[in-house]
């Protein structure tokens, strides 16, 4: 546990579903209604460093996590996230998941969904936008 890091410690009010390993907390800056993070109880950077039961473990949450987000907002899909490192976008160094539920027309076009974290490379389907990666 870490006493700086906002996802060590949390309140019992704040977790929304749990199993031995992780918890769920609602997003405190929200995507979309009904964002969810699921968030391992130890603290570790990178999810990609933890143990493989940690990783079955939030799987498991994970699917959890579905049913009560149908059950609760009835949302038409998901977009489902990690980031590992600053460079990949995170921004508090413990590892989780973001649960983002979608709707439909809650964006004019969805397609490319998460591919959309680095724009210029999203549209697969227009080559014009999307010159192969240069392999050096």
């Amino acid at each position: 546990m870490n006493a700086a890091c906002p996802f060590c410690l949390p309140a019992d009010t704040e977790i929304v579903l749990r199993n031995e390993l992780w918890y769920a907390r609602w997003d405190r800056y929200p995507v979309s209604k009904g964002h969810l993070l699921l968030i391992p109880f130890r603290h570790e950077p990178n999810f990609l460093a933890l143990t493989s039961s940690e990783q079955t473990s939030a799987l498991e949450l994970l699917a959890r996590a579905r049913i009560r987000l149908d059950a609760d907002f009835q949302p038409d899909g998901y977009n489902v996230g990690i980031n590992v490192s600053e460079a990949a976008g995170q921004t508090v160094m413990h590892a989780h998941i973001h649960v983002i539920p979608r709707y439909a027309g809650d964006v004019p076009d969805p397609r490319g969904g998460v591919r959309f974290v680095i724009p210029n490379k999203a549209k697969y389907w227009d080559a014009r936008l999307n010159e192969p990666w240069d392999s050096k």
